[in-house]
């Protein structure tokens, strides 16, 4: 990896990278049937589905829209975000653990996420590390544009003066990466073997 001195801002992306949130946490013992399960969110809450309340449109509306084409999955689709909190297992300690060490250090540090307006409190309130970033976080929901949408990233850009090429990216979305290597911004594309630490110090940052 390149070593950049510039880098003045750091920006997580936060499911799959600091929050561990997977429908099959709740539905996998809802059902007890694995090919059911995957049939159900492959097919009728389906993540481009999900995505859309990412967006902005309202629980209630996303749920009743869904209810109206599959009547016969009325009852699995209501539970969705009725559990929604048991879908948000935990935090993923190992990345936490890096936010927490930057949490003194002289970088700036922000959240760009893909989350419901009405959702994201929820994890706000429950997990502390999120008061790290104190509040620089741009929410999809809020904003209602989504990664990888490059709006999304202007917004952030622009309501705190920051530039792309002095602020690394964290996603595990590939598409996602993309987007915001093609804005400038240095990028770190989180996978099961992403040692973050190390990839940050490779591209010159102090912890």
């Amino acid at each position: 990896m390149q070593q950049n001195s510039q880098i003045k801002n750091i920006i997580f992306d936060f499911g799959g990278v600091l929050m561990d949130w997977n429908p099959r946490y709740f539905f996998k013992d809802y059902f007890n049937d694995d090919e059911k399960m995957e049939f159900f969110l492959k097919n009728i809450a389906t993540d481009e589905w999900n995505a859309e309340q990412d967006r902005g449109r309202t629980l209630a509306e996303g749920t009743e829209i869904q209810v109206a084409k599959f009547p016969q999955w009325e009852k699995e689709l209501r539970a969705y975000y009725d559990n929604w909190t048991t879908m948000l297992r935990s935090d993923i300690p190992k990345n936490v653990e890096v936010l927490r060490k930057l949490e003194h250090s002289n970088y700036e540090l922000f959240g760009l996420t893909n989350w419901s307006a009405e959702t994201f409190p929820y994890a706000l309130e429950n997990y502390d590390f999120f008061k790290i970033l104190d509040g620089k976080i741009v929410v999809s929901g809020t904003e209602k544009l989504i990664k990888p949408n490059p709006k999304i990233w202007e917004v952030l850009l622009e309501r705190y003066h920051i530039k792309a090429d002095e602020s690394v990216f964290i996603d595990d979305n590939a598409k996602n990466i993309e987007v915001a290597k093609s804005l400038g911004f240095i990028t770190v594309h989180i996978t099961p073997e992403t040692d973050l630490e190390k990839d940050l110090e490779d591209l010159g940052l102090k912890f």
